[in-house]
């Protein structure tokens, strides 16, 4: 029997629990609310939807955990957002500061179709313009250098404006983006952005 079609909250859900447990903390109800500006209540209810779905499993006390198919759907969303976030830099001229907004409304609407298009238009890219890694089209983490590796291994490590909802106190130009070419970054830019961790 086919999956339901997962709506956006159920997505975003999933991407939070996804990047809450590669930052290294326990994922409770609580610390879910407060990354997600919601009622632990709500919190409690999409749990148990997700759970019902093979998502997510739930033990009291113990924290939220997805499933491989939980996982799997919270790296597409990444994907999507991130390779979303370089081509409205990139492509469109969009400020750096301007396409998180942007992408966060699109990455649930992309089909499988136009994400290869945008990844193989942009040069099959591994950071986005923040310098941030994208996961590949089999949702892998890019190997990074010793400078850029995150403390757990290669995964979500996010770097320039910390969680999105903090507003960028520095202005990033486009232009810099394009100096190293699509898909590509300068040493010194990704080792910068690797040191500054955050959660997209």
């Amino acid at each position: 029997m086919p999956r339901p079609a997962l709506t956006d909250a159920i997505q975003d859900y999933l991407r939070e629990i996804y990047k809450l447990d590669a930052e290294g903390k326990r994922v409770s109800v609580t610390a879910l609310a407060k990354r997600l500006g919601v009622s632990a209540a709500s919190v409690s209810a999409m749990v148990k939807k997700l759970s019902a779905l093979g998502l997510a499993d739930h033990e009291p006390y113990r924290g939220v955990r997805l499933t491989g198919a939980g996982e799997k759907v919270a790296l597409e969303i990444i994907r999507h957002h991130r390779l979303l976030e370089l081509y409205l830099a990139e492509t469109l001229g969009l400020h750096v500061d301007d396409v998180h907004d942007e992408a966060e409304r699109l990455e649930h609407a992309i089909s499988e179709e136009l994400e290869a298009k945008i990844d193989r238009a942009l040069g099959y890219p591994t950071h986005d313009p923040h310098g941030d890694p994208i996961p590949d089209a089999e949702l892998r983490w890019p190997e990074a250098s010793p400078a850029e590796r995150p403390v757990r291994g290669s995964g979500p490590v996010e770097g320039a404006r910390g969680n999105r909802e903090v507003p960028s106190t520095k202005k990033e130009a486009p232009a810099t983006i394009k100096k190293t070419g699509p898909g590509r970054r300068s040493s010194a830019r990704a080792a910068s952005g690797a040191r500054r961790a955050r959660t997209a």
